[in-house]
C-alpha cells in the first residue's frame, strides 16, 4: 500500500503537460484510450467545466435486439469484442446490453453501422 501511495504523491506532482504526456505514453503501451483520464483533467486543471460537460468524448454502444438476424448479429459482436460464441450469443440473447463501453466516437459509429448492417439496432449512450 505505502508503494500505491508514493505513486499517487509524484503523479500529483505532474503538470498538465506532464499528465498528457503520460497519458499519450500509457495509451500506446498498453493499447487503450485515456480519454476519460483527460476528461478528468480538464476540469481540475482550471479549465472550463461547462465546455468539458457539453462535448461528450465517450459512449457506451448497447444492442437493442437482434432485429430477427440473431446468427447475423452474434457473428458481429464476436468480431467487435472478440468474445466466445457462446458469451457473444448470451449478450445478443441479453439484449438491451453494451457492446463496447467507453469509446471515442468514431469508434462508436463504426461499431454501430457494422451491428445494423448484420441486422441489429443499436443506441450511443
Amino acid at each position: 500500500m505505502a508503494d500505491i501511495q508514493k505513486i499517487v504523491e509524484e503523479l500529483s506532482s505532474l503538470t498538465v503537460l506532464e499528465a498528457a504526456d503520460l497519458a499519450k505514453a500509457l495509451e500506446e503501451a498498453w493499447g487503450v484510450s485515456a480519454a476519460a483520464a483527460v476528461a478528468v483533467a480538464a476540469p481540475a486543471a482550471g479549465g472550463d467545466a461547462g465546455a468539458a460537460v457539453e462535448e461528450k468524448t465517450e459512449f457506451d454502444v448497447v444492442l437493442t435486439g437482434d432485429g430477427g438476424k440473431k446468427i447475423q448479429v452474434i457473428k458481429e459482436v464476436r468480431a467487435i469484442t472478440g468474445l466466445g460464441l457462446a458469451e457473444a450469443k448470451a449478450l445478443v440473447e441479453g439484449a438491451p446490453k453494451a457492446v463496447k463501453e467507453g469509446v471515442n466516437k468514431a469508434e462508436a459509429e463504426e461499431i454501430k453501422k457494422k451491428i445494423e448492417e448484420a441486422g441489429g439496432t443499436v443506441e450511443l449512450k
